[in-house]
């Protein structure tokens, strides 16, 4: 700093440096009294002229409740996996272990189990259970995952169908149609459970694939979450499409859909998930073993090892493998979920 005024004292006079210097202090003066708190303020919102090692430290105390809350919600998904590699002696131990003493794979298959004859610490694995079904455990996964992929595709292709009717078109009674709609999101849908048990048992759908699919189809919040997605795309695109001759069905296919593509997928991702974790629903319309999902199958897997604690490791191993696709599901597809929410306009 004195270099810089030694070199403006030797380029201007005197007198005109140090009026120059004089009031730069008297506005930094004044600048301090009257305005530093609202300075103070506009700094720390533009982020501009702070000290980052300080934000960043302030920030580590502002997420660490954040930190604790994940720690929270991700042990008991670590202590399920744990669980389904522990032999029956360590499940029995106290205190319980935080990890496997021994990493075993006897809860999802042992190959030392001899239905002929009882065994200390060697239990009948998960993939060796249900002799009676055909392909075992892997039954439950194909139902789930085919009445999932299923229900997840028809649902949102009559959804997105029924928001470009409602968003995109203009007849009688439209708007007491989207009220209905809307209407029916207010109702619980378990007020639906026995009227809808008594409807299959007269189409003779009980115990099939079409008493999961078809009740599953109609969801009001999918037709309500598009119709306001569509609200976002001008009409004037798919009335130049209708002025070229393009009918109503290929606007929709070639127009509609891949403009809705962002909020199919966080729709998708909504409905796959409930669906997988579906529990009551297929509880009452199930008749036999081999129809049930995985959630129904996991609970028949509780009820049967009530009270032993060695069965704990193979309902812990089906609970992991139940919850797998989910969370798969969820990690690649995230981006596209994210970005549907946000330019739906919901929040």
């Amino acid at each position: 700093m004195d270099s810089l005024w030694n070199y403006l004292r030797n380029q201007h006079d005197q007198p005109e440096v140090d009026s120059f210097i004089g009031g730069f202090a008297m506005s930094a003066v004044e600048l301090t009294k009257k305005q530093q708190k609202a300075l103070d303020k506009a700094m720390d919102r533009g982020g501009n002229f702070t000290n980052p090692f300080e934000k960043r430290s302030k920030n580590k105390w502002r997420r660490s409740p954040l930190y604790l809350l994940t720690v929270v919600m991700i042990a008991p998904y670590y202590w399920m996996i744990t669980s389904s590699f522990k032999s029956v002696k360590e499940l029995q131990e106290v205190p319980p272990t935080v990890y496997p003493k021994n990493w075993i794979s006897g809860n999802y298959y042992d190959k030392n189990f001899d239905p002929m004859q009882f065994q200390q610490d060697v239990i009948q694995g998960l993939f060796q259970r249900y002799p009676d079904i055909k392909f075992g455990f892997f039954r439950f996964m194909y139902n789930s995952v085919f009445v999932n992929i299923s229900i997840t595709i028809l649902t949102l292709f009559i959804g997105s169908l029924a928001a470009y009717v409602v968003a995109k078109h203009r007849f009688r009674g439209k708007r007491a149609i989207y009220l209905t709609i809307i209407g029916s999101m207010m109702i619980p849908w378990q007020v639906g459970l026995i009227p809808g048990f008594l409807l299959v048992d007269d189409f003779g759908w009980l115990n099939t694939y079409w008493a999961y699919i078809i009740p599953a189809l109609p969801k009001a919040f999918i037709v309500f979450f598009l119709v306001q997605y569509l609200s976002s795309i001008p009409d004037e695109l798919i009335e130049a499409a209708r002025i070229d001759g393009a009918r109503e069905f290929t606007i929709y296919w070639r127009i509609v859909l891949p403009l809705l593509k962002p909020a199919l997928v966080a729709m998708m991702i909504f409905t796959a998930i409930g669906e997988w974790n579906n529990f009551l629903w297929p509880l009452i319309i199930v008749q036999t073993q081999d129809m049930a999902n995985l959630p129904v199958a996991l609970a028949f897997l509780r009820n049967t090892g009530a009270g032993n604690i060695g069965s704990q490791g193979v309902i812990m191993a089906a609970s992991l493998i139940t919850s797998i696709p989910t969370i798969l599901l969820f990690f690649l597809t995230q981006k596209h979920f994210i970005r549907g929410i946000a330019l739906s306009g919901l929040k």
